[in-house]
């Protein structure tokens, strides 16, 4: 087989075509949910009409994760022998053939076979973007070769293929996906990552808690500075709009708003919020949007208060509003704040009533300004 190198005499036809965007989930670790969340994307742009397919996808048997990837094309893995090692790798060739607008390939990191043209997936990557097929992609924190050193000196982490920063640089848009470390513990004991004869040397190696923790705020942080580029490169560009009175007014940093409920997570999503705006040195605001229809017990009340407290303790600013629609409602907000990263809980459970009508997270998408950044953090069944 030869691969296609977007930078060979051979591929001129590749290379006048656009460039491919790139998408990556980032998580901080296996189990934090980057490959389903990259397939809830993928399905909801499948429901708008656009072409994708999936070019490698690692279930691990995890049955939501598959039943997430049903109704999506799939394009045959090649099966390579090699010294009777039988390989079950991604066929590059076939997708840039098949011409998707849209392919989905986990584990950027992934070392291929023996004799691929292309070391690594990340360089499969860069052949279907050069192509110009835009690409999701899903990669943990850890592989970030900048960050290898740091990565190393944490007990019980092995780094291995490594992947250049340049990706996350050039990257379209770099999504974090997050969970706490206690949530990512529950799903690992209750079997959802790992076969459970292994949970416990894993949950005292890899999956310590402080483990866990470091992994975390890598990833946050490495996000936060990407964005950071990303807002600076467009302030250029707005800056020299502005020299003749067209341009639009840029916000200067970013602003996080955390949207609680009187659930249990909302506490939880506070302190996501406010570790997040303290390292990306951003305002942060708390939001809750009650029913006027309803009155809340006296419990609800004092969470809700609790809330407040936690939000001021953060030096951030709590609203509270009375409105019956809270998808509208965020979005004013957004819009009123110039607000950049909006943070929302969402249990495995309102999975299943988002299949009976359209969730906030849907009407969210259709509301928020296109560089309004939109973080779901999974709390629990």
């Amino acid at each position: 087989m030869m691969c296609p190198n977007p930078s060979s005499p051979d591929s001129s036809s590749i290379c006048m075509t656009r460039q491919g965007k790139h998408k990556i989930f980032v998580g901080m670790a296996t189990g934090v949910g980057k490959t389903y969340r990259m397939l809830e994307e993928a399905q909801r742009l499948k429901r708008l009409g656009k072409d994708v397919v999936i070019g490698l996808l690692e279930t691990h048997d995890r049955r939501e994760t598959t039943a997430k990837a049903e109704g999506l094309e799939v394009v045959p893995r090649q099966v390579v022998n090699r010294r009777g090692l039988i390989f079950h790798e991604m066929d590059t060739e076939a997708i840039l053939e098949r011409q998707p607008q849209l392919v989905l390939i986990d584990d950027l990191a992934h070392p291929n076979f023996p004799g691929s043209c292309c070391e690594s997936r990340y360089q499969d990557v860069e052949v279907l973007l050069a192509a110009g097929i835009d690409v999701y992609s899903t990669v943990n924190i850890q592989h970030l070769a900048s960050l290898r050193n740091v990565v190393t000196s944490i007990p019980g982490i092995v780094v291995k293929n490594p992947i250049p920063d340049r990706l996350l640089e050039e990257a379209k848009e770099v999504v974090v996906v997050d969970v706490t470390p206690e949530t990512l513990q529950e799903r690992l004991r209750n079997g959802k990552i790992f076969p459970s004869a292994n949970i416990e040397q894993i949950l005292n190696t890899t999956f310590q808690w402080q483990n866990l923790a470091t992994l975390r705020e890598l990833a946050l942080r490495q996000v936060a500075n990407n964005v950071e580029r990303v807002r600076m490169r467009e302030g250029d560009r707005l800056d020299s709009n502005r020299a003749d009175g067209t341009g639009s007014p840029c916000c200067v940093h970013e602003q996080i708003l955390v949207c609680v409920s009187t659930q249990p997570h909302s506490i939880q999503l506070i302190k996501r919020g406010g570790h997040l705006a303290n390292i990306m040195n951003a305002s942060l605001y708390g939001l809750f949007v009650h029913n006027p229809d309803r009155s809340l017990t006296q419990s609800e009340a004092l969470y809700v208060n609790t809330c407040e407290q936690l939000c001021q303790d953060f030096r951030g600013e709590f609203l509270q509003i009375n409105h019956f629609n809270i998808p509208e409602t965020i979005a004013d907000v957004v819009k009123a704040q110039h607000i950049t990263q909006v943070i929302l809980g969402k249990t495995r459970r309102s999975l299943w009533h988002g299949l009976l009508q359209q969730s906030i997270v849907d009407q969210l998408i259709n509301l928020l300004p296109e560089q309004t950044d939109l973080h779901i953090i999974f709390t629990g069944s």
